[in-house]
């Protein structure tokens, strides 16, 4: 389904305008429905007003990431996935409880859509004020600031980018680089520097062992991941670096992920907040080194 088909399946039917967010000077359509299930930590079930039906769409949140889930169920201990998925839709779900199952919807454009879903900025009314959920997963640290620059949802990339930096600032969650696990080298100093310019993201070892990376893994706020081949290491006070772009010869200092297109968004001044993250994670899924920008 392309952008227009989800406009008129999600569509401008029943929207006024308003703010994107509780604060924002920024303004949205506005929706409301009521959510049918929580899905995982950033999509759930809502039954949209006015649409014209009762039949739930599958609304993805905005500007928030959450580590994949692999078992869905309404039972919390039935569910499987990735290190954290699982944290953030229980605290997804707890805020739709709190706020009585009643939804705010915003968006920039009504066609915005990610796979097929409405791409909306979530908003849940708690002691009669309304709070927004994707901010509160990623000030928690539960899920990554993912913005969408393509579908043109730019109204909450300052404020989501702030949450995350303090998050990361806090160890928090998914910042806690052994809340899964204690891992391999887990006192090891180890960087990942990104260049959006060139497509590059940099793991330096700042310890004084060898490290190795085999199974450790590179992510930007999407879901593309490159995974580090066996026997790639790093030495003490020495760097690797994953090109994104091209299809050169891996060597020790060089790794080529070879997509055939830009993945990290470029930071412009236009005051819409522009930038991405870069996320290096251990075999045990724990977040071990981060560069999100800017800073």
């Amino acid at each position: 389904m392309g952008a227009m088909q989800a406009a008129a399946a999600g569509g401008a039917a029943g929207a006024t305008t308003g703010a994107c967010y509780p604060g924002s000077l920024v303004r949205c359509f506005v929706w409301t429905g009521k959510v049918v299930r929580v899905n995982d930590g950033d999509t759930l079930d809502v039954d949209i007003a006015g649409d014209g039906t009762s039949a739930p769409r599958s609304v993805r949140l905005a500007d928030a990431q959450a580590m994949e889930q692999s078992v869905y169920s309404s039972t919390p201990a039935k569910r499987r996935g990735d290190c954290h998925a699982l944290a953030a839709t229980a605290r997804l779900e707890q805020l739709v409880r709190a706020g009585g199952g009643i939804v705010r919807l915003t968006a920039q454009s009504p066609a915005s859509s990610s796979r097929n879903r409405p791409l909306r900025g979530v908003q849940v009314r708690i002691g009669g004020t309304w709070r927004d959920v994707g901010l509160d997963l990623v000030r928690r640290g539960l899920v990554l600031w993912q913005p969408f620059p393509k579908e043109g949802e730019w109204a909450w990339n300052n404020t989501y980018r702030q949450g995350s930096l303090s998050a990361a600032r806090a160890r928090i969650n998914l910042f806690d680089t052994d809340a899964c696990r204690t891992g391999p080298y887990q006192s090891a100093n180890i960087t990942a520097n990104v260049d959006w310019r060139a497509e590059t993201v940099t793991v330096t070892n700042h310890s004084t062992v060898r490290i190795n990376l085999s199974r450790w893994w590179i992510r930007d706020s999407g879901l593309r991941r490159y995974t580090f081949g066996t026997g790639t290491t790093v030495a003490a006070g020495r760097s690797v670096t994953l090109h994104v772009l091209g299809a050169g010869t891996d060597t020790g200092a060089d790794k080529f992920w070879r997509l055939s297109t830009p993945i990290f968004d470029n930071p412009v001044a236009d005051g819409q907040g522009h930038g991405d993250g870069a996320y290096l994670f251990d075999p045990d899924g724990d977040l071990r080194a981060w560069d999100i920008y800017p800073a």
